[in-house]
Order: structure tokens, then C-alpha cells, then sequence
């Protein structure tokens, strides 16, 4: 660690008291909170783009899943859904899907025994038919049949503790990754965020529309936090605000060390073997796959490793709003910012990708507040004027965000072009 980000994280320090002084203490753990989990996201996507040049804009939908996941996994259990015959309609519709997948693996292979590829193709299409009608007809009743019979309209989660929900999260959005990698990663940059978009908005579709799975936009609420709430704190006797105090304290802790250890782990495969070979594949893939190097293979992994973090960070964003609300994922709050976050710390540097996740949410949240502020001071002396006061301040402010975000990359691209931090390049004699 460099005595450049040593110098950027006391600035970061400073900041956040000075938001304590003047907001309080439990508005700065808030925000430090939610500005770690963005930290994990923009580092996911550091290692995405600032180390393997993947253009990824799919971060929305790899968040769903976190979300999602963690919602199904902590949850309690809806009994009424496992006392019904949704379990056995809903296991019908996995046996039919599970067909299907098998049915298209082997016609895939059929070019094995000589059936020439062309026929091959089209009877794949075919089987992809076969497949999703077979796969409709059984889940269609099953999620009519839980949706509408089944107390509650969908299947509840497990019940299991929600570190889990944590793990698994950052599972399934790998596995979401690996299947987007395998079908896009072999375009240009260009046509991979395309691609990428795509893959974002189906899952959010598919999230969105599936109640009996997701309760779509009737949200699921509440997510449990892995440490007390302040409730469990005023039950106890504890003050109201002093309650917010401690679970947002609590929340914050588990935060930054799961984004410790992220870093760490990062920063010490980054400076191995693996991380040589990684920026081999991002600054010349052919004259890495002339070396011998899997560059498809390497892609994919990186590709994985980074929707790890971004699944876990959904994760953890959702359990510390207690909410899951498919509704609420907004392009620009869950793919624009996190870009501009590692643009503006440094790509190809993990404190530089987390210091920017830290400021941008930081000026994010407060360019409203404070330009409230600013404005109802400038109307009161419009006032003192004759001229008026200035009107429907509160919307202004919240507009000012987007201004404040534009003038924050602007700011980034004239003077600091390559971040905050920029990568360090290390060179062995």
C-alpha cells in the first residue's frame, strides 16, 4: 500500500466524520454501510474490466440474483406452500426442465454418430422447442396453482441462517455468469455489452415476473440482518437513536470485513502468476493465446470471480434494506454508478475501485441534501430581493444528483484520467 492511498483513505476518513458532525452518527453508518457493499460491487467489476478488459453491463442483473437468492435462502419457511400439492407440481416442472436439458445435450452431440452438423443444428432448434413447451406445461399450473392457492402466493424461503444466503448468492450469480460467459464472451467489446444488457434485462424479467419464486413486485420483506436490529436493542432497554447506533455499527463491521478480505484475497492472486497471466489476456489476448494461454477459459474465470462479489453484494444490499423489491433496480442506481465509481477510483486497482465506490455513493447520497440547502438559502435571499422564493426546491435538489454525477465524471476524465489510483504496474527485473 502506497503512501498516495494512505493520503486517499485518511481524506475518506475525514469525510465520513465530517458527515457525522453534521448529519449524525447514525446517517454516516448508513451511508458507510451501503458504501461498502458498493465498494464490493465496483471491485467485482474491477476485477471484470480494470484486469480482464470485459466490458460488463449486465451488474444489475447479477444484483437481482444476490438479491433474490438471499431473500429464498433466509426467509422463513411458508408452510402453507410445503402442505399444499405446490411441491409436487413445482418438482414436476424441475423433472420437465431437467428433460429438456437432457434432450438438447443430446441432440447437440448427435454429430457424433455421423448425422452431419448442419441437420444436427436445426434439430437443436427443434429439441429448444420441444424443451420449453415441455417445461411450460408443467410450471405454468404450478405457479398458478401456488400463487393462487398457497397462503402468502409463493413458496417462502428456507429458514437457513443468512450467512448462507450470503454464500449461496454469490454462487448463483457465478453460475449466472459462467452460462453469460460461455455464449458471449467470444465478442468484441462493443457487441459484449450489448450482449451483456440483454442477459441483464432477462433476468430481470424473469425476476420480476416469477411471483410465485420472487412475489414479483409485491416485494419480500423482511430480509434479516446478520447481526442484532436496533429493535433487539430498545428491547433491551437501549434509546432509540443510540439502537440505530449499534446495529448499524454491527452492519458496517460485517460489511468491511467481507470487503477486506475481498481486497486482500485480490490483491495477493493479482500479484501472482495469475495476475500476470490476466493482464497478458487483457493488453494483447492473441499474443497470450500464441503463448498457449486458454484466453476463453481465462476470460470466463475472471468473468465468474468478479460476479461472485457483485452476487454477494446484492446480497448484502438487500438484507441491510430488509427488502427485496425487483421493482427498485434502476439501471442508472445499479450499472451507470458502479461504473463511474471505477472510473473515477482507478481501473486495474482494487483501492482505487473501492476509494471510488466509497466517494461517488458518498456524493451520491448527499448532493441531495446539500443542495437542498443551497437552495433554500438562495431563496431566502430572493426573498429579501423581492423576487420570490424559488419553487419546488425538494425536486430540484433530488435532480441534482444526475448534474453532480455528470460534473463528478467530467471532473474525473480532464484531470484524472486513469483515477484516483491508477494501476500500478509493476516491473520485475
Amino acid at each position: 500500500m502506497t503512501r498516495r492511498v494512505l493520503i486517499a483513505y485518511l481524506a475518506l476518513a475525514v469525510l465520513i466524520v465530517i458527515i457525522g458532525m453534521t448529519r449524525g452518527v447514525s446517517t454516516a453508518l448508513l451511508l458507510t454501510a451501503i458504501s461498502s457493499i458498493y465498494a464490493l460491487v465496483a471491485l467485482g467489476l474491477n476485477i471484470q474490466f480494470g484486469y480482464g478488459g470485459l466490458f460488463n453491463l449486465a451488474i444489475m442483473g447479477l444484483l437481482m440474483i444476490g438479491g433474490m437468492t438471499v431473500s429464498s435462502i433466509s426467509m422463513p419457511i411458508n408452510w402453507a406452500f410445503w402442505n399444499s400439492d405446490g411441491p409436487m407440481l413445482l418438482g414436476r416442472a424441475i423433472l420437465a426442465a431437467g428433460a429438456g436439458v437432457l434432450l438438447i445435450l443430446g441432440v447437440r452431440n448427435l454429430w457424433r454418430i455421423g448425422i452431419p452438423r448442419g441437420v444436427v443444428t436445426w434439430l437443436t432448434v427443434l429439441a429448444w422447442l420441444a424443451g420449453y413447451v415441455l417445461y411450460r406445461t408443467q410450471i405454468d399450473p404450478a405457479a398458478s396453482y401456488i400463487e393462487t392457492q398457497v397462503q402468502g402466493g409463493w413458496v417462502g424461503g428456507l429458514g437457513l441462517p443468512v450467512y448462507v444466503g450470503y454464500a449461496v448468492a454469490g454462487a448463483l450469480a457465478g453460475l449466472a455468469a459462467w452460462v453469460i460467459g460461455k455464449i458471449s464472451l467470444g465478442l468484441r467489446s462493443d457487441y459484449l455489452a450489448i450482449a451483456t444488457i440483454g442477459m441483464s434485462e432477462i433476468i430481470r424479467a424473469f425476476v420480476k415476473n416469477m411471483d410465485w419464486l420472487t412475489r414479483g413486485t409485491l416485494t419480500v420483506t423482511p430480509i434479516p440482518w446478520p447481526v442484532p436490529l436496533p429493535g433487539a436493542y430498545q428491547d433491551g432497554g437501549v434509546d432509540i437513536p443510540t439502537s440505530f447506533v449499534y446495529g448499524q455499527g454491527g452492519f458496517v463491521l460485517v460489511t468491511l470485513a467481507i470487503l477486506i478480505v475481498a481486497v486482500l484475497l485480490v490483491e495477493r492472486a493479482y500479484a501472482g502468476p495469475w495476475g500476470r497471466m490476466m493482464r497478458a489476456v487483457r493488453d494483447n489476448h492473441i499474443a497470450a493465446s500464441s503463448m498457449g494461454k486458454d484466453v476463453k477459459a481465462r476470460q470466463i474465470e475472471i468473468f465468474v470471480f468478479g460476479a461472485v462479489l457483485m452476487g454477494i453484494g446484492g446480497a448484502l444490499l438487500s438484507s441491510f434494506n430488509q427488502l427485496f423489491d425487483p421493482g427498485g433496480y434502476i439501471p442508472i442506481n445499479h450499472t451507470f454508478l458502479i461504473w463511474v465509481m471505477v472510473i473515477v477510483g482507478g481501473m486495474g486497482n482494487s483501492y482505487g475501485a473501492v476509494l471510488g465506490g466509497f466517494l461517488v455513493y458518498l456524493m451520491w447520497a448527499m448532493s441531495e441534501p446539500v443542495s437542498a440547502a443551497i437552495f433554500a438559502q438562495v431563496s431566502r435571499g430572493t426573498v429579501a430581493l423581492g423576487w420570490g422564493p424559488i419553487p419546488e426546491i425538494d425536486a430540484r435538489a433530488a435532480q441534482m444528483r444526475v448534474f453532480v454525477l455528470g460534473l463528478v465524471i467530467w471532473l474525473s476524465l480532464r484531470f484524472a484520467p486513469k483515477g484516483l489510483l491508477p494501476e500500478v504496474i509493476r516491473r520485475h527485473v
